[in-house]
């Protein structure tokens, strides 16, 4: 899978980027489909220190874009709140994917 990661007022150092390809290991043991995902890292002078970092991550998978965003005070921890969001976003598509057994109930 191919990770392309953009920043706005943050430089993405390599210990972002393994914490970003690591989280991403755990959406690929549920769903191996992943064709490219993008990352966007965004750091701002909002009001509430809560909104302040930013991380936006969007998974193409075949046929299907998925898309989660997350504020956090610390970047590390809007990485992971991202991640968790995709990946359960990336069961439900996979649950989608894989019910053929639909139930008819005949009287």
């Amino acid at each position: 899978m191919n990770l392309k990661i953009n920043s706005r007022h943050v430089e993405v150092t390599p210990s972002m980027r393994t914490h970003l390809e690591t989280g991403l290991a755990k959406i690929r043991k549920h769903f191996d489909h992943v064709l490219d995902a993008s990352a966007f890292l965004i750091v701002d002078n909002a009001k509430e220190k809560d909104l302040r970092q930013t991380a936006e991550i969007t998974i193409h998978l075949k046929g299907k874009e998925l898309f989660a965003q997350a504020h956090n005070a610390d970047l590390y921890h809007a990485m992971d709140a991202v991640v968790d969001k995709l990946e359960r976003q990336v069961v439900k598509h996979k649950e989608k994917i894989q019910d053929h057994h639909h139930e008819k109930h005949f009287e």
